[in-house]
């Protein structure tokens, strides 16, 4: 098992960044790739960004590509996400999420964080 403690969410005006934290605990974490979600209310969760176990491969949601830069830190057991650019559609909670398999898509993913909101003012 690994629990997952996310941080860093906030709010922001349009255009400006934030950087999302989450920390992991109990099992080796890079034996985890890992992936953020966000989800607003009355919507599916939707995939953000994945990296794999030693952060050498990275995947986007094409409406994050080139603005969100995912990495990790697997002495720090952390994984972030550096958001830039931020528009008020990324207004949501934000789920880090972790699996032995690397996917994007969210039924795959075993272990969950609580989320934190995103708020982005225009």
């Amino acid at each position: 098992q690994v629990q997952l403690v996310e941080s860093g969410g906030g709010v922001v005006q349009a255009g400006g960044s934030l950087r999302l934290s989450c920390a992991a605990s109990g099992r080796t974490f890079s034996d985890y790739s890992m992936g953020w979600f966000r989800q607003v209310p009355g919507e599916e969760r939707r995939f953000v960004a994945s990296i794999s176990w030693e952060g050498g491969h990275t995947r986007y949601a094409d409406n994050v590509k080139g603005r969100f830069t995912i990495s990790r830190d697997n002495a720090r057991n952390t994984v972030y996400l550096q958001m830039n650019g931020l528009k008020p559609e990324d207004t949501a909670v934000y789920y880090c999420a972790a699996d032995t398999a690397w996917t994007v898509r969210p039924d795959d993913y075993d272990h969950w964080g609580q989320g934190t909101q995103v708020t982005v003012s225009s």
